[in-house]
């Protein structure tokens, strides 16, 4: 059975669904079953409510003042249950903040703009740009929509100005080049950019 909760960092990690709309050729789930604490981030069945309310349930929080949405899947593909369970925190845990690390693309997903329904759980938005252009961001990435680099863009717009609290991370397999082409973006933006190793 996969963790639903594990421990990384200074962090309790939320680990919803294996479900992703990228296939990004730098994945760490390509190269093992676990992160941090956990035994494994493979479900052999996509959990439902009571299997996260449970584990929510039984973690010992003491001591973490945040918890992050993301596992082995894109957190977004589980939409409902990533509200549910947002809401669920913020009636136990007040004081924890709640960080959704995505890769932008849950607009286009749910075929809506799902920022309104993030923004009264969410306290920070951490949003996979990873290139710095549509062309490189389809090779690295290679997500299942067409136009997915500008929704990237637009999700990460929306959060700022619904949320606040976002920040763009890249990983350190690109370029040099790419990653101060990604950093101008960023500026242009008003969103802090944070650079990354692989894996982390």
């Amino acid at each position: 059975m996969a963790d639903i909760l594990y421990e990384y960092g200074n962090a309790v990690y939320a680990n919803l669904t294996n479900q992703c709309c990228c296939r990004c050729t730098f994945c760490i789930r390509n190269t093992g079953d676990g992160l941090g604490s956990a035994r494994t981030l493979w479900h052999e069945k996509e959990p439902g409510w009571p299997e996260v309310k449970d584990a929510v349930d039984r973690f010992d929080f003491a001591g973490f003042r945040e918890l992050v949405f993301c596992g082995y899947g894109e957190p977004t593909c589980a939409l409902e249950l990533l509200l549910q369970t947002a809401a669920y925190m913020k009636a136990l845990y007040p004081h924890m903040k709640l960080r959704l690390n995505t890769n932008g693309l849950g607009n286009l997903v749910s075929k809506k703009d799902i920022v309104p329904l993030l923004a009264p759980h969410i306290d920070s938005v951490s949003v996979s740009l990873n290139a710095p252009d549509s062309e490189a961001y389809d090779k690295l990435c290679r997500p299942d929509f067409d136009n997915a680099f500008a929704a990237v863009l637009d999700f990460a717009e929306k959060a700022l100005r619904q949320i606040g609290q976002v920040k763009f991370s890249v990983v350190d397999v690109i370029s040099e080049d790419q990653i101060e082409a990604c950093r101008k973006l960023a500026n242009d933006m008003g969103i802090p950019l944070r650079v990354r190793a692989c894996g982390s």
